[in-house]
């Protein structure tokens, strides 16, 4: 079965998951700190939601904006139904479920932004993940290494890989990201990803070859550098 292409924007929420923090750089230490976000954000520690939900669109719906509209509750029980899938699998194109009305994801999250983010579960789901036992193993680099390969073949694929990104046991960073495009060279293999947090932008993951080490630039939630990945969503185990 061959899967369409990841599109960026188009093929993801307009709406941001938002951080509780506000994260800057200690110039004197050179070390990321943090402070509440005023007034507080009322959408947050969602990343593997969307990142879940995004896989599911990519992987099991499709829009039709020649058909009407339906009524709130028809996309709601749609959604539900969406849901109920699983993000690891890819469904034929006649046993996806459609979204009249809309030519996008991007689209439909503008006009029932509040539908979805009730729909598709709160933070919770991002915290009691069965994925998560593997964030708390060693990651070595010659397991990075095979992670970036299969990423790599996914990607081409176009299978739009979701991955949780982490600095353990620090957590400087612990966060998931879609994958959806990738560029290489010898030493490099460079990701496009859409990232929950900062929707509109795509974010550059490099896998430098040489080292066998995953890195991300700075981000206004992380200070950037090395990191370590793995794919979720992509089996019973994760």
């Amino acid at each position: 079965m061959v899967a369409r292409a990841f599109r960026h924007p188009a093929d993801t929420p307009a709406f941001a998951n938002e951080t509780l923090w506000r994260y800057t750089l200690d110039p004197q230490t050179g070390r990321q700190v943090h402070e509440p976000r005023v007034p507080p954000p009322t959408y947050t520690l969602r990343c593997f939601v969307l990142t879940r939900l995004v896989k599911l669109f990519h992987g099991h719906a499709r829009f039709d904006p020649t058909t009407p509209s339906l009524t709130a509750a028809d996309y709601r029980q749609r959604l539900q139904s969406l849901l109920q899938r699983h993000p690891r699998c890819l469904c034929p194109e006649e046993k996806r479920l459609v979204f009249p009305g809309f030519t996008d994801l991007r689209a439909f999250s503008f006009a029932y932004e509040t539908l979805l983010k009730v729909t598709v579960g709160g933070a919770w789901r991002s915290y009691f993940r069965r994925g998560h036992w593997r964030m708390i193993l060693p990651f070595f680099r010659r397991g990075q290494a095979l992670e970036a390969e299969r990423l790599r073949k996914r990607v081409l694929a176009h299978r739009a890989p979701s991955v949780h990104v982490v600095t353990f046991p620090q957590l400087t960073l612990n966060h998931a990201i879609v994958l959806f495009e990738v560029t290489e060279s010898a030493s490099h293999l460079i990701f496009r990803a859409y990232d929950p947090n900062s929707p509109d932008e795509q974010v550059l993951l490099t896998y430098d070859r040489v080292r066998r080490q995953f890195s991300l630039p700075p981000l206004p939630y992380f200070i950037g550098g090395p990191i370590s990945l793995y794919e979720v969503d992509c089996s019973f185990w994760r």
